[in-house]
């Protein structure tokens, strides 16, 4: 089945700012986006925070249909988005009929569930600090030996650190630029270098110890 048949098969469109679903209430689907962004965010201490947002290939919703709960998360689309959607009934279809897809999809579930529980842990930091350093500790989770890590250079800004902290952009900032001129990072446009990783691993480790 080619992608335009599958699109007529379980295609579905939203416009921008349409809610897709809202935390807490039931779910019984997901989606894998085709275009357009979606915005994921969460309830946090009675605050809203943005968990992620996601784009072409990525899939969302699929926690409820997993673990059989209410909607973890809200679900908004920024733009147009078209999605594939699906639910327990036509996924087992698909995983007959497609099995390549259903194999993908599935992978993309275990990293997705891991990625949502580990984001988690950061927004529950109630120091911006501690995010901003578990942000770093995150990333560098995705490199071979991360525990024996010490030198790291992540290509990525402001902006896309403060989204994963959940936090205004100006105040994660003002942490990288007091990190910065205390050499604890090097700070530029597109990239953050961190010489040694083990002074995020010691922030990290004394908020988590302080709040237990």
């Amino acid at each position: 089945m080619n992608t335009n048949a599958l699109f007529q098969k379980f295609g579905k469109q939203f416009n921008a700012n349409d809610i897709i679903f809202c935390e807490f209430e039931p779910g019984n689907d997901f989606y894998l986006i085709q275009s357009g962004r979606v915005k994921i965010s969460k309830i946090v201490r009675d605050k809203e925070k943005t968990m992620d947002i996601l784009g072409p290939g990525d899939i969302f919703g699929e926690m409820a249909i997993l673990e059989e709960q209410p909607r973890s998360a809200t679900a908004i689309a920024l733009d147009t988005v078209q999605v594939l959607h699906f639910n327990r009934e036509n996924f087992v279809t698909l995983m007959t009929s497609q099995p390549q897809l259903a194999h993908k999809l599935l992978v993309i579930f275990a990293r997705r569930i891991y990625d949502a529980k580990r984001r988690l842990m950061i927004l529950l930091l109630d120091d911006l600090q501690a995010k901003v350093a578990d942000v770093f500790l995150m990333l560098s989770e995705k490199e071979p030996n991360y525990k024996e890590l010490r030198h790291l250079s992540l290509n990525v800004t402001v902006d896309d650190i403060a989204n994963w902290c959940g936090e205004p952009s100006d105040r994660v900032q003002q942490v990288l630029h007091q990190w910065a001129r205390t050499g604890k990072i090097e700070l530029y446009a597109d990239r953050v270098v961190i010489p040694n990783l083990n002074d995020m691993r010691r922030i990290v480790a004394t908020k988590r110890k302080e709040t237990r």
